[in-house]
């Protein structure tokens, strides 16, 4: 939906409210005009039934509001001595229209000091839950939101297995898109595998200001512009999902093209500006191998065990003289390289094979992962040429990106149905890879990230589960040594878990000694 239809939409919404309580105010001992005025009537309404001014602010919340407004109807209908389980379903079931038949149909008593404490255990219950629901999603929403590391394109950084916390204030919470969905489920409804929001009506992109941009090496969560995951490690893909923004599915990559830049790889080795760009030193870059050796026997399990190998290898040929690793780094080439019997190491093996058609921007001839570019990445406001050279470079992001009909008629290019010959972007765009370079599927094939898709940044491992251990072995599926770990930066990474327990024991130290004074207190 534009801006102009969700304000025709909030003007509706405001007539049918005052026509539906204007009475019921009065009863309250205000004014009818004071129904009809926006927001400020949420604000007197807020007062009649007896509730905390902020609220208002949560019925403005997208998702939140989902929760707030049944609660504020009937908070209302209650108010009024409608407290019957009949009148909080009708409340409910008819999207508070209930309260127009009250208005005008039942004469009914403003309860001015009625108590506000649930007369049940189970309303009692209710209400705590939809307390800690709305708390919930505000966090996760605008703060924190917890995520797991579902593939290997990051390893040596992030494991799979990890769950991470994801900063959303760092480069600003992005305010939700879809207005109905679940709170605090993504796309997909679990069990039921069906999908948990309504794509209409959605809010258009705005973003609360954060105190940073995305910057070279940040590892940052963003949703996948292409979406075409119809499971997480599973071969079989289907063509791309049509899904609002907010609710693509979430990727985590390294930035490495910032927008204005441009972006080469040569031997797997990223160039900005004609610059090798320089790693954090907790990245470790890893490649795909051949390793040939002479004949000799080498105990690979034992090379794979010291170098804490985990993505499968094995001998590409009969005579076990070659053999495959998906992922090593520099580090692990250079212990190989001591081995006695190998006589040659391949890296990038099969490159040279990958069809350029698979490699963004899917025309350039002798392109592939390894060896691409340059490739300019847009900013807000600059402007490109249009022509055969940079379109395919840009057409998706015109056309989908920033929601423009774009088209080429008798090689003329058309944008809105307007000749152009030039364009200029709307928003910032970045270019993602993983740092297991042979093994992960980024903006090398699909392309720019646009600045609305950005989610946030992970600040924090919180627990780390390691998939090839079973949960039989439950104390060794844990890494212990990744819990507590913060995400970017330089140097080691440490676990802050033991602090964390000495916290949680002073914590629950004294508060059981506060109670023992309390109890030994009563007693005088």
């Amino acid at each position: 939906m534009t801006i102009a239809q969700w304000l025709i939409f909030f003007l509706i919404v405001q007539l049918v409210h005052f026509a539906g309580t204007w009475k019921l105010y009065i009863k309250a001992g205000r004014k009818a005009w004071e129904a009809a005025v926006p927001v400020y009537n949420a604000v007197v309404l807020m007062k009649i039934i007896n509730r905390p001014w902020w609220w208002v602010i949560l019925l403005f919340v997208p998702i939140v509001n989902l929760i707030m407004f049944p609660v504020v109807i009937v908070e209302t209908l209650r108010s009024f001595g409608k407290n019957s389980t009949l009148d909080t379903l009708l409340g409910v079931l008819t999207l508070g229209l209930y309260t127009v038949y009250i208005n005008y149909a039942v004469d009914v008593q403003y309860r001015e000091n009625r108590s506000l404490k649930p007369t049940t255990s189970n309303g009692e219950t209710v209400s705590s839950i939809l307390f800690a629901v709305v708390v919930a999603t505000i966090i996760h929403t605008y703060a924190i939101q917890p995520y797991t590391i579902p593939s290997s394109s990051l390893e040596k950084t992030l494991l799979v297995g990890d769950f991470l916390f994801v900063s959303k204030f760092h480069y600003g919470a992005r305010t939700p898109m879809t207005t109905v969905a679940l709170p605090m489920l993504h796309d997909t409804i679990p069990g039921v595998k069906n999908k948990s929001y309504l794509a209409e009506p959605h809010l258009p992109y705005f973003r609360i200001p954060g105190f940073q941009k995305v910057q070279h090496n940040d590892i940052v969560v963003f949703n996948w512009p292409t979406d075409t995951v119809y499971r997480f490690n599973d071969p079989l893909r289907r063509p791309a999902v049509i899904k609002p923004i907010d609710k693509k599915t979430n990727y985590v990559k390294r930035a490495v093209g910032l927008p204005g830049e441009n972006l080469s790889v040569k031997d797997g080795v990223v160039y900005i500006n004609d610059q090798v760009l320089q790693l954090n030193d907790r990245a470790k870059l890893q490649y795909s191998y051949a390793i040939k050796t002479d004949g000799t026997v080498i105990d690979w399990m034992s090379v794979a065990q010291r170098l804490n190998v985990t993505d499968p290898f094995g001998p590409i040929d009969a005579d076990q003289k070659i053999w495959y690793f998906k992922a090593l780094t520099n580090d692990d080439i250079q212990y190989i390289k001591g081995l006695s019997g190998v006589s040659e190491i391949i890296k990038s093996p099969g490159k040279e094979q990958t069809p350029y058609v698979y490699i963004f921007p899917h025309t350039k001839k002798g392109w592939n992962e390894s060896d691409l570019g340059p490739i300019h990445i847009p900013s807000k406001g600059e402007t490109i040429e249009l022509n055969s050279e940079t379109v395919p470079f840009y057409k998706r992001a015109i056309a989908v990106y920033e929601g423009n009909k774009f088209e080429e008629r008798n090689g003329q290019y058309y944008i809105n149905d307007q000749p152009a010959k030039n364009y200029t972007f709307k928003q910032d765009y970045y270019f993602m890879m993983g740092d297991n370079r042979d093994n992960s599927e980024d903006s090398r094939m699909w392309g720019f990230v646009p600045e609305d898709h950005i989610v946030g940044k992970p600040v924090f491992v919180w627990l780390s589960l390691d998939p090839n251990v079973p949960w039989s072995k439950v104390l060794d599926k844990i890494r212990w040594d990744r819990m507590f770990t913060t995400v970017n930066g330089n140097g080691s990474q440490v676990s802050y878990f033991p602090y964390f327990l000495v916290l949680m024991a002073g914590i629950l130290g004294y508060n059981v000694y506060k109670r023992r004074q309390e109890k030994k207190n009563s007693k005088y």
